[in-house]
This record gives structure tokens, C-alpha cells and sequence, in this order.
């Protein structure tokens, strides 16, 4: 049974479960609707960091135009430009056991592709959620439904993995940036 958290929340993910190495991260949202004409394009990443809070390179970011890490810990299967349908919009899959040494953290993002010009924020998005699941056994193990408004951000980061005591656990983030991707690139280190 899938924990439901809240935000600031976190949660064991292998202490409890020893043998959990693969997940698969999911991210869904709803547009609501609104009088503009341009299609909503919202995008999921992923920062890698370190101790410090950043990317040890620019390779540490996987998004749409680097859909996976070299050490292939981590990979998107995809970008969906229109969010339609029910369930996950985008996912991220992650592998525990090949996450390199020096990675900390992983930041679980979404942002709105062209915000500014488009002129949306994630006020006009609703139902945002992350959730992790045991990718062997599809099994929903954290979910995490942000229920906040944000009214002027473009960009989220929703949730972390993080390592404690060589364990992996999960941290509720749903912290809001303006400012997009570029914003969120500045602030985990990598050259934009």
C-alpha cells in the first residue's frame, strides 16, 4: 500500500525493503482551462547532485534533449507535449544500484516549456502529483499530491531521493521557482 505523504514529509524507500533498486517515477498534472491560445507543454527532469546541492556536470540534468545519464541510472522515456489522458504524463526511470557514489540527491522537477511567452504559470495546472513505484512489481510506494497553488511559478520541483546512512529515502519537496528551466538550472549548477 502506497504511502500517501504531505509536503516536507519524507519516507524509507530500502531500509524496509532491501531489495528495491528499480523505480520508475511518475509525474501527472491536469490543465485547467483558460482563454489562451498556445498549448500547455509541461517537461519532468532531473538534477543528479552532490553534497554541495549541484550537478557535478552538466551531464547531471536529464531532460528532453539528454534523456539519460551515462552511468544509465536514470532515463526518461519520453516527452509528452500535451498531458492529455489519465495517469502519469511523464516518467522518469531510476536505477538505485547504478547511481554513482558522488550523487547525494536526485531533484525530481517540472516546468512549463515557453512559460514566459506563453504567458502560464502553474496556476493554471492542477491534480500535480509524483509517485514512486517498485518498477518490478508496479507497485505504488509514495505518492505525493501537491495540492498548493502556485500562481506565478513556471517551475516545480515536486520531490527528492535522497541517500542517508546508505539507505535511499524520499523527500515531498513542492517548492515553486519563476523563472523555469533556467531558473532551476542556476540553481543546481548547471551552465545555461
Amino acid at each position: 500500500m502506497a504511502v500517501n505523504l504531505r509536503k516536507g514529509q519524507k519516507v524509507d524507500l530500502t531500509k524496509g525493503n532491501p531489495g528495491l533498486t528499480k523505480l520508475m517515477i511518475g509525474l501527472g498534472w491536469d490543465v485547467n482551462r483558460y482563454d489562451g491560445s498556445e498549448e500547455f507543454d509541461l517537461d519532468a527532469s532531473a538534477f543528479l547532485l552532490g553534497a554541495n546541492g549541484r550537478v557535478t556536470s552538466d551531464a547531471d540534468f536529464i531532460f528532453y534533449g539528454n534523456q539519460k545519464h551515462h552511468s544509465s541510472c536514470i532515463e526518461s522515456t519520453g516527452d509528452n507535449r500535451s498531458g492529455a489522458g489519465d495517469g502519469d504524463d511523464e516518467q522518469l526511470i531510476v536505477n538505485l544500484s547504478l547511481v554513482p557514489s558522488n550523487i547525494e540527491k536526485i531533484a525530481f522537477v517540472v516546468t512549463i516549456y515557453d512559460a514566459e511567452t506563453r504567458r502560464q504559470n502553474f496556476g493554471m495546472v492542477n491534480n500535480a502529483y509524483i509517485r514512486v513505484l517498485d518498477q518490478n512489481s508496479n507497485q505504488e510506494i509514495v505518492r505525493f499530491d501537491l495540492g498548493e497553488d502556485f500562481s506565478i511559478e513556471t517551475a516545480l520541483v515536486l520531490g527528492e531521493l535522497y541517500r542517508h546512512n546508505g539507505e535511499w529515502k524520499f523527500n515531498a519537496v513542492g517548492s515553486g521557482f519563476q523563472g523555469g528551466l533556467e531558473a532551476l538550472c542556476t540553481n543546481f549548477g548547471v551552465n545555461v
